[in-house]
């Protein structure tokens, strides 16, 4: 769906060019028809949506900085009259109040369109401790779309909300951001209230922001960043404490952990990206300075093998010991540590971690900010599954110290790696750099230098097409023949493999043909009005592409389709004459999605 940057989105209202009522029609058929990744605990029905429409039809899209916008809200966080389940279906109740963020996202005029899915009881970084199923990546569905935050990240990336609220602990608003192509304020703890939010570590949980831009991100945490005097951890926005004040965005020093320090995993793709994203820093003005990250890294430690899990359990000590059997296995045996520490270890454990946070703030005497990849690596769904423990706190590797040291910190896209999937990196400072820290991710972000759709959001860098050989011919398809439908099998009988998904072009509109079934879509370039269509590229075997060819019914054929990377393949046209009786659905972005809408 075009136009769901907040600048844009609004500037539609204010102009006329739609009606929020006319918007959230096509809006809301579009999320309820998005049900395989996982992203939705609740999505409100057309009764509840109208209490929030209802009030801009008296308003003024001038008068409310986010009249008409859409948002999603981790299912954590309170929303009045809706069902907060946290992730825990036994532990749901329905506050008869929103959470004080969301309040004042409303009264700016924001419509909340559902709550979204999470690690239980926000205890994870990978989205797939979640009896609501495990929440897939939005670019590829094999792999985790990070957590605990997962369903608002996802959301957001997918174009279905034009931003989304998440919590963040141990890094649950920058690793969903990082491993979905989106910018992730992790705020100075405080600064966002945390009243109507269930608690995970009560000193040291932030509500989080998720963006597709820098800006959006930028024109929330405007909104929400109210002080609330009624949440006994909130904090006012105040001048910075530590570091240089306000950081430049032109000429700034940024810290680098020390090589040796870096962790990756074994991604050599991911070290490869970073040390790009360093690059690209330096050209924006930036002086690289090697650190010692080694305090920042037991830092960290602490936060799990400390006795900080002990407020975890503490947050649900009630319920988990009357309904145990409720719990995610997993998130009940992390959570369950919680209680073996000592009133004594608690004490040991402070008096460590202030020496630590008196050592890292030595750090900012001689930098504006740091620099590190948001994660070292990114795995898939099956093999968290496999090693559910050691592979999440992996992720927690660049993240869980954060909080603990009272940072702010932006994590921003930073490229794609050779499975078309995204790497983010964090920019942090101490608290209260909030603002500069958006600043620079803006420039960072906008320098990338990757193809955009026209949210503004790269497209994934995607396995170039001209590897196949002179036996066989790349094809791309849009419909009945992708993975998974009904015709597929065309293609696996003639020992077609699947070379890549990705995109066409901005220069094609989808429509649904009459007729079927099977049910069929047209694509058709055109002149203007052009977008991005979502399709399959298939390895099809020479001698096969005749009999290939005489299946395809008028008025379908094949032709050559113009890629976003700018290649030409044959793949499936139609001829525009026919499409007169056809419906638009370019809207959905691609053949699956609009299926998906139709059958909900």
């Amino acid at each position: 769906m075009d136009n769901m940057t907040i600048a844009e989105l609004h500037s539609d209202f204010a102009e006329g060019r739609q009606s929020p009522r006319e918007f959230y029609r096509d809006l809301m058929r579009r999320i309820r028809g998005e049900a395989s990744r996982n992203i939705w605990i609740h999505i409100l029905d057309d009764e509840e949506l109208e209490e929030f429409l209802a009030p801009l039809d008296d308003a003024s899209p001038t008068g409310l900085p986010l009249y008409g916008i859409p948002f999603a809200l981790k299912d954590n966080i309170d929303l009045a009259g809706i069902p907060t389940t946290a992730g825990c279906p036994e532990y749901a109740y329905t506050p008869g109040e929103s959470a004080f963020v969301v309040q004042q996202l409303i009264q700016a005029g924001a419509v909340p369109v559902g709550k979204t899915n999470l690690d239980q009881f926000a205890t994870g970084l990978v989205g797939t401790r979640s009896p609501f199923g495990a929440c897939a990546n939005a670019f590829d569905d094999r792999f985790i779309a990070g957590g605990s935050s997962s369903g608002s990240a996802v959301a957001t990336a997918l174009n279905l909300v034009s931003f989304s609220l998440g919590t963040d602990t141990a890094g649950s608003g920058r690793i969903p951001a990082a491993f979905n192509n989106i910018v992730g304020v992790k705020p100075t703890r405080g600064l966002l209230s945390n009243r109507g939010v269930v608690p995970a570590c009560k000193t040291l949980d932030c509500v989080c922001i998720f963006a597709a831009t820098a800006t959006d991100a930028h024109t929330v945490l405007n909104v929400v960043s109210t002080f609330d005097d009624a949440d006994p951890y909130a904090r006012p926005d105040q001048p910075p404490r530590l570091g240089p004040g306000r950081i430049p965005t032109e000429e700034f020093r940024f810290g680098v952990p020390a090589d040796e320090q870096l962790e990756f995993f074994g991604d050599d793709n991911a070290a490869e990206l970073f040390r790009d994203a360093v690059a690209r820093l330096e050209a924006m003005g930036g002086t690289r300075v090697r650190i010692d990250f080694s305090p920042f890294l037991e830092a960290a430690g602490l936060l799990y093998q400390g006795p900080w899990i002990a407020e975890r359990f503490t947050a649900i000590r009630e319920f988990i010991e009357e309904q145990p059997d409720a719990l995610f296995p997993v998130t009940r045996e992390i959570i369950e540590r919680g209680r073996r520490p000592l009133a004594t270890d608690a004490f040991a454990a402070e008096y460590r971690l202030q020496e630590l946070r008196r050592e890292t703030e030595m750090t900012w005497g001689n930098i504006d900010l740091v620099a590190t990849p948001t994660a070292g690596t990114i795995h898939t769904i099956d093999a968290v599954n496999n090693d559910p423990i050691a592979l999440n706190n992996q992720l927690g590797h660049y993240t869980n110290f954060m909080n603990l040291l009272d940072l702010s910190a932006v994590a921003v896209p930073a490229g794609f790696n050779g499975h078309g999937l995204p790497f983010g990196c964090t920019l942090f400072a101490p608290a209260f750099h909030d603002e500069d820290l958006l600043a620079i991710a803006d420039r960072f972000h906008r320098q990338g230098g990757l193809p955009l759709t026209t949210t503004g959001q790269p497209l994934p860098e995607q396995p170039s097409v001209a590897t196949t050989n002179a036996h066989s011919v790349p094809i791309a398809v849009c419909g009945a023949h992708m993975e998974g439908l009904p015709l597929n099998h065309q293609l696996q009988e003639r020992g077609a493999r699947l070379v890549n998904r990705t995109y066409t072009a901005p220069e094609y509109r989808l429509y649904a043909l009459p007729g079927g079934p099977p049910e069929r879509p047209g694509l058709a370039r055109v002149k203007a009005r052009g977008e991005h269509i979502g399709v399959e590229v298939w390895d099809v075997p020479t001698q096969h592409v005749g009999s290939f060819l005489a299946n395809i019914p008028s008025p379908l054929g094949l032709g050559k389709v113009r890629l976003a990377d700018g290649q030409f393949v044959t793949g499936f046209i139609c001829e525009t004459a026919d499409l007169e009786r056809a419906r638009d659905i370019t809207d959905f972005g691609d053949w699956r999605s609009f299926l998906n809408a139709e059958r909900a």
